[in-house]
């Protein structure tokens, strides 16, 4: 699950953008050279796994040049785990807590000049290794959660030593929880039951291989240097500018061997993709291009391969939700898809004015959930195309229920008013705008990044605020420095969006999760009896029980709204007649290796 920034287009359908001045138009930029060029809406942060703050930005390139031990069949639906570098499937224990992974001999790292010239094999210690590192209190994790709710066996134990003794971090230290078991058996231990633990050997970013001699070769400088045995290597890298990324020459001998799904498109991919060596792309640029209206622009002047179209746009590529004529006889193609994502804005729950959960702080957040225009947000920032959500779970998510309403998707003024009212939010001293219960300014401070599509968001905030009396500012900054602020709890409103990385919903829960505080839980929202609920349900099987216990969970983070979300996203994707195998999957990052450039044909 990735957080990010507050967009139309999920980061698995990024544009793919072509460089105009080299004169490759689709075609690649060289001699019999295929470039896959791509366009991303906000920079990236750091290319070091414990360090990227779950950007979705830079996880998707992490992914396409780390590996995980899983995968998941990239044309298969619904969708299923595929070995990646593993032998075959996990064995996992009775209990559910033991996982043994047999990992393929014969994958190597791409080049290094840590290596000093050799070829580096992958070894089951390199997992171990990869692991521990969210551990290292040197690299400050903020998905050390991701690990650490899960009770890894001696993980804890070795980071608080660490820290204890102000010294290095032990990675010599043999510990129960991440085990290599010899070269090429890993074994991963956890202290609590998870049955979809499974799911986090299929995410690169996380569980990615990384070779030791690569991150003391570089120390500091480890985030401008990932080294992986994916398909893709770091060729280049201007920071929140562009990314180069080229064939691995050790990449070994790939081809699909999924089951694609009945529908058309997904066969159609799979005759293309048959008896053919991955990647099929030889190069791939990516341009960090913020503005909605330079990628649209771009893709009709037929410079990028696929768009996710920005919410502006959409009723120009899709009016009535089919593809508009003029884009239709250029041949380009449209996919349609509900999104396993969530778009929400939180509460620092510790700040003075928002935060809290005494009746009259519960009231304040409730109004202002009720206050926002969520309508007019699907229509004027999303171009009309967006589900309405009712919790933090989304779509094709265990715990996610079609049927179940709540208080999350409504839209009164008069309730929101009423509830101001009723606790003590009036204006007192006649200035037009309301004060707190005890006469103090109340002034909501909505932190936000410069693009134009913030603005109109902003724009939708401010005049939803103004119809019920409250002040709302706004500050500014980029994604990465608002990533920053938000672990330090500095902020007192933000919004982005979170995508899932696996059919589990638990995640979404967990964003709430006291114990995750300062990492993916950005309010720092503590509520005892929910944090008991998510236990509960994270050591249960997926069916109706979980479901039950999830459903409870839901309803509390609807009554304290730490959260008020929005909704799920429905992307558009538009596709060039000469672009092939691009097929949008709503959990699987490592993507890039099935699409080909292919040829334009002018």
């Amino acid at each position: 699950m990735r957080r990010r920034p507050f967009i139309v287009s999920s980061l698995a359908g990024w544009p793919a953008l072509a460089n105009a001045a080299d004169g490759s138009r689709g075609q690649g930029s060289g001699p019999g050279r295929k470039t896959l060029h791509l366009a991303i809406a906000s920079p990236e942060t750091t290319f070091d796994p414990p360090q990227t703050n779950s950007d979705s930005n830079t996880n998707i390139v992490l992914s396409q040049i780390l590996e995980a031990p899983l995968s998941f069949d990239y044309l298969a639906r619904p969708v299923a785990l595929v070995t990646a570098t593993a032998a075959a499937m996990p064995n996992v224990s009775a209990d559910g807590r033991v996982f043994t992974v047999q990992i393929q001999p014969g994958i190597f790292f791409a080049d290094d000049p840590a290596f000093k010239g050799k070829k580096r094999e992958l070894v089951a210690q390199d997992y171990v290794y990869a692991i521990k590192r969210f551990y290292d209190p040197r690299w400050n994790s903020a998905d050390l959660y991701l690990f650490e709710s899960l009770k890894l066996p001696g993980l804890s134990e070795l980071r608080a030593k660490a820290l204890k003794d102000r010294k290095p971090f032990d990675y010599d230290a043999e510990v129960e929880g991440a085990k290599a078991l010899d070269r090429y058996t890993l074994r991963i231990a956890l202290g609590v039951g998870d049955p979809r633990f499974i799911y986090l050997l299929a995410t690169p970013a996380n569980t990615g291989a990384v070779a030791r001699e690569v991150v003391e070769f570089y120390g500091d400088e480890i985030g401008a240097h990932p080294v992986g045995t994916g398909a893709f290597r770091l060729k280049s890298w201007r920071r929140a500018s562009r990314i180069e990324l080229e064939r691995s020459p050790h990449f070994r001998k790939v081809q699909y061997t999924g089951t694609p799904a009945a529908e058309p498109l997904a066969q159609h991919i799979a005759q293309h993709l048959l008896g053919k060596t991955l990647p099929l792309a030889d190069a791939v640029v990516i341009d960090v291009v913020e503005e909605d209206q330079p990628r649209w622009l771009s893709f009709l002047n037929g410079t990028y391969h696929w768009l996710s179209v920005p919410g502006n746009f959409r009723a120009l590529a899709a009016p009535g939700g089919q593809i508009a004529p003029y884009l239709t006889k250029r041949g380009v193609r449209l996919q349609t898809s509900l999104q396993p994502d969530m778009t929400m804005n939180f509460f620092y729950m510790a700040h003075p004015l928002v935060g809290g959960y005494t009746p009259e702080k519960v009231a304040l957040r409730r109004a202002i959930g009720l206050a926002f225009d969520g309508d007019g947000f699907v229509q004027h920032v999303m171009g009309g195309f967006g589900v309405r959500a009712q919790s933090t779970i989304p779509p094709f998510t265990s715990g996610y229920d079609a049927a179940y309403k709540s208080e999350m998707s409504e839209f009164s003024p008069a309730r929101a008013k009423a509830l101001l009212d009723l606790y003590g939010y009036v204006d007192k001293n006649g200035d037009g705008w309301r004060e707190q219960p005890d006469g103090s300014p109340l002034v909501l401070v909505m932190s936000t990044q410069s693009s134009q599509r913030d603005r109109r968001t902003n724009e939708i905030w401010r005049r939803s605020m103004d119809a019920v009396g409250l002040k709302m500012t706004f500050d500014t900054s980029t994604w990465p420095e608002l990533l920053k602020k938000s672990r330090a709890g500095t902020l007192m409103m933000w919004g982005y969006s979170w995508a899932a990385g696996s059919p589990d919903g638990g995640f979404f829960l967990g964003i709430a999760y006291g114990p995750n505080a300062s990492e993916s839980n950005d309010p720092r929202f503590m509520l005892p009896a929910f944090d008991r609920l998510f236990e509960q349900q994270r050591a249960l099987p997926d069916g109706p029980e979980r479901n039950a216990v999830m459903r409870q969970a839901k309803d509390l983070l609807v009554a304290y709204m730490p959260f008020k979300v929005h909704l799920h996203n429905v992307a558009l994707d538009v596709v060039q007649p000469w672009t092939q195998g691009y097929w949008r999957h709503p959990f699987m990052r490592d993507t890039w290796r099935f699409a080909d450039p292919g040829n334009r044909v002018e």
